[in-house]
């Protein structure tokens, strides 16, 4: 190893990735938790030891320059790497306080999740959790959060699935819009009501189908890509939508819409094959396993 042709500050080039991922310094700057000067200061200082110019402003946004793509191969490998020896140092963790990121849908975050952290302070007070809310794929790779909740299992090698449910789906709508479309007794009557949407037209309208429901894209009067408004849409009386039973039980104004549909759909528990020997992680992950089982 020469180590004298290593020239370069790793947090000047971890400056530049995020830079260079994110797209803006003001958004790397919210990712690395600095502020946007700090940032700017690596970011200059990365180019003056290399003695080459990585990006150019374009409007509001950073564009890199031929030089910025030539270095960037290099320097995600340098991120894969580091994230790989933070994986395998966790991993070995013996240990049970400290912290947990779990990544979950928004509804299952705002509602399923709760109890169950409620749960995980008695057994285990000495662990924190951050719930990472997101309906978007969390990249476990990558280190944004160390257990993910899913519907659908996941196809990367490196990461340890199990299936360790099913949950219930319904439709749902207030008392108020059923009195007023009329109360739906079969499948056709279902569907010449309006539909609340989460994000995915065709994917919902394909589901429903494949339940015996002949709806289209025209029921789809409203839709949001976030669950917790579009469930607040269904409260509000705006139409019909889907939502697990457990979480209808915590809103008394909606009722089950044509009980013979019943949508199962499966819960499982992702992990880094790395962070599964922590013993923190692995506490954490068993408990949401019994959990949900």
């Amino acid at each position: 190893m020469n180590w004298k042709a290593i020239n370069f500050d790793w947090n000047q080039a971890r400056a530049f990735l995020a830079t260079a991922q994110e797209g803006s310094l003001s958004a790397a700057s919210r990712a690395l938790g600095l502020t946007q000067p700090t940032l700017g200061r690596q970011v200059s200082a990365l180019e003056d030891s290399l003695g080459v110019v990585l990006f150019e402003r374009v409007g509001r946004s950073l564009v890199l320059t031929d030089a910025g793509r030539d270095v960037l191969g290099h320097v995600q490998a340098m991120g894969d790497a580091a994230s790989r020896f933070s994986l395998a140092v966790s991993g070995q963790s013996e240990q049970v306080d400290g912290h947990v990121a779990i990544t979950a849908t928004d509804i299952m975050s705002c509602y399923h999740l709760p109890p169950i952290l409620k749960r995980l302070r008695e057994v285990a007070p000495g662990i924190d959790v951050t719930v990472v809310s997101s309906n978007s794929i969390q990249n476990l790779m990558r280190r944004e959060a160390d257990i993910a909740i899913r519907h659908g299992r996941p196809t990367e090698p490196d990461l340890i699935a199990k299936l360790v449910g099913e949950m219930t789906g319904h439709l749902y709508a207030t008392r108020d819009y059923l009195e007023r479309a009329g109360w739906p007794k079969s499948a056709e009557e279902v569907a010449r009501c309006d539909f609340v949407g989460f994000d995915d037209h065709d994917r919902m309208v394909a589901l429903l189908n494949a339940n015996g429901l002949p709806v289209t894209r025209k029921n789809i009067r409203y839709a949001s890509a976030d669950g917790v408004a579009a469930w607040s849409m269904i409260r509000a009386g705006l139409g019909v939508g889907p939502m697990s039973q457990s979480a209808a039980e915590f809103a008394p104004e909606v009722e089950m819409v044509f009980p013979e549909l019943s949508i199962p759909f499966p819960v499982w528990l992702v992990v880094h094959r790395e962070l599964h020997t922590s013993k923190r992680i692995r506490l954490v992950f068993d408990l949401l396993a019994d959990s949900f089982a």
